[in-house]
């Protein structure tokens, strides 16, 4: 009797623990999913956290008035938890161009799976209530719920996710949810009513989520071909973003988390326009580093320079550059620039980075992403440039990607000012670039002295920069703002700019 009281208390407790780390994976895809599709990812995860929280509270209070067949409705529950779950990825990115109101079928799953989560820990007390003692009971079940959301939150970033992807994580966890369900309905059947009708349910909704994890990436497929309206050639899912390829004509166009990175049909006017004004005007060029800049285009444009001795590239993402250095198509937009013998390529936070840095570099390319949450602002920020201004030679130049000084001006003049806090002799250009409308930089150079009209070297064969510094450094009105914060760590007041600007858009 007391080994079957252990095995039917384990295999509850069990269910605790798996739904407690799949409830947890599915509001993780959710948050990473509506930051891909709708940016801000802080305000996002923020939210979608809070209302899985709430939901799990209204799942609990409403558990009280179920008072009848207990274990046969936890089962229920555990099987619905793993279909709604396990499907919620999939549903979300087949409906994100189809529906007007996606965010509302968004919070609804989010809301609905909180709530089935949170019927399940005052169910399984009620069930063990009169088997096992009150102190014993409580302790165990929170054990296994927190134990199990600490699991789920080390194994989403550095194991789901890249090896899985979004879509096939939740579909994968949904059939642990299901498995779970079927277990205790087989081993626990004279416990049940009707248990064969439970099985039934739990079968047929673990074969539905394998059928689709199956056929995930033609899912997968077909949702982003409705995204992008363009032929997909590569996708990948690192643990840092959504990386996606399409071909349409002579333009393969980089998506980066739903954001279009490049287009091979105008990358040469922003990248000629991000690295040759600093290369023209440092005294020397013969060590240089590219913070972000994964894909390697930067490095093909500082390559051109026989002069450069030693390019040291930083970029966060080991999938993003392993792509570059792999993949034939964008190998030949890059000239293969991330295998030349003068390339070092180091994958690390460049924040972090740069605190660690002891050399000395005579041009600095900064390409990072957008400031668009508050990972990203810290690498503009007044306490990076100070950091970055020690790593630079007394003759040395920087120059950085400062956003759209048309879409966004606030932002763009922020970081502008906040580099001149660091760097004094400090100025901007701008660059029409089709694809992404009017695009903007700021270049500082350490000696004071310096002239950003002064050209002390050239390359030939440019398509578009024409070492004219003047003709990109000319604002219209409204391009202008007259008055901004600095970006500090502890304001982050760029990334509200950010977000208010483009959020208009």
């Amino acid at each position: 009797m007391g080994n079957k009281f252990f095995k039917f208390e384990f295999l509850l407790f069990l269910a605790v623990f798996t739904i407690a780390t799949c409830g947890l994976v599915y509001e993780l895809v959710a948050g990473t999913l509506a930051s891909y599709l709708l940016g801000d990812s802080v305000k996002q995860f923020s939210f979608i956290i809070g209302v899985y929280l709430f939901s799990m509270g209204v799942g609990s209070y409403f558990s009280k008035f179920i008072r009848n067949k207990l274990l046969n409705t936890f089962i229920e529950i555990e099987i619905l938890v793993g279909v709604i779950g396990g499907l919620s990825s999939t549903v979300l990115f087949v409906l994100f161009e189809s529906v007007y109101y996606f965010q509302f079928i968004l919070y609804l799953f989010v809301f609905t799976t909180g709530c089935l989560v949170g019927l399940e820990i005052p169910l399984l007390m009620n069930i063990l209530k009169d088997r096992v003692k009150f102190r014993n009971l409580v302790s165990n079940v929170f054990t296994f719920d927190y134990i199990g959301a600490l699991l789920a939150s080390i194994l989403f970033p550095l194991v789901l996710v890249p090896q899985l992807g979004l879509v096939r994580t939740s579909l994968f966890f949904g059939m642990i949810n299901i498995s779970i369900a079927i277990g205790l309905s087989f081993i626990l059947t004279s416990e049940l009513k009707k248990p064969l009708f439970l099985k039934i349910k739990a079968i047929a909704s673990f074969v539905i989520l394998l059928v689709a994890f199956i056929f995930s990436e033609n899912i997968l497929s077909y949702s982003e071909s409705k995204l992008y309206g363009e032929n997909i050639v590569y996708t990948h899912s690192t643990p840092y973003q959504r990386i996606v390829l399409t071909h349409v004509k002579n333009d393969y166009k980089l998506y980066l988390n739903n954001n279009l990175q490049f287009s091979s049909a105008d990358e040469y006017r922003y990248h000629e326009t991000l690295v040759h004004p600093a290369m023209s005007i440092a005294k020397k060029a013969e060590n240089i580093l590219v913070l972000g800049g994964g894909d390697g285009l930067a490095v093909r444009e500082i390559l051109k320079y026989p002069e450069v001795k030693k390019v040291t590239l930083v970029d966060l993402d080991e999938g993003m550059t392993k792509l570059f250095m792999t993949n034939k198509v964008l190998l030949d937009f890059n000239k293969s620039s991330l295998q030349n013998e003068k390339v070092t390529v180091v994958n690390s936070d460049a924040y972090l980075w740069l605190k660690q840095c002891n050399q000395k570099f005579d041009v600095v390319i900064i390409d990072f992403p957008d400031p668009s949450n508050y990972s990203l602002g810290k690498l503009y920020t007044l306490n990076f440039y100070r950091t970055l201004n020690q790593c630079v030679t007394t003759e040395g130049v920087v120059i950085i990607q400062t956003t759209s000084p048309y879409f966004a001006p606030k932002s763009f003049w922020c970081i502008n000012e906040t580099v001149k806090q660091a760097i004094p002799n400090a100025d901007a250009l701008h660059v029409y670039v089709p694809s992404f409308g009017e695009w903007g930089f700021t270049i500082a150079a350490k000696n004071p002295q310096t002239s950003f009209s002064e050209v002390n070297r050239k390359v030939k064969g440019l398509r578009f920069y024409d070492y004219d510094f003047e003709k990109l450094n000319d604002f219209s009105k409204d391009m202008k703002i007259s008055q901004v914060e600095i970006n500090k760590l502890n304001n982050q007041i760029l990334v509200r700019y950010f977000d208010e600007e483009w959020s208009k858009l």
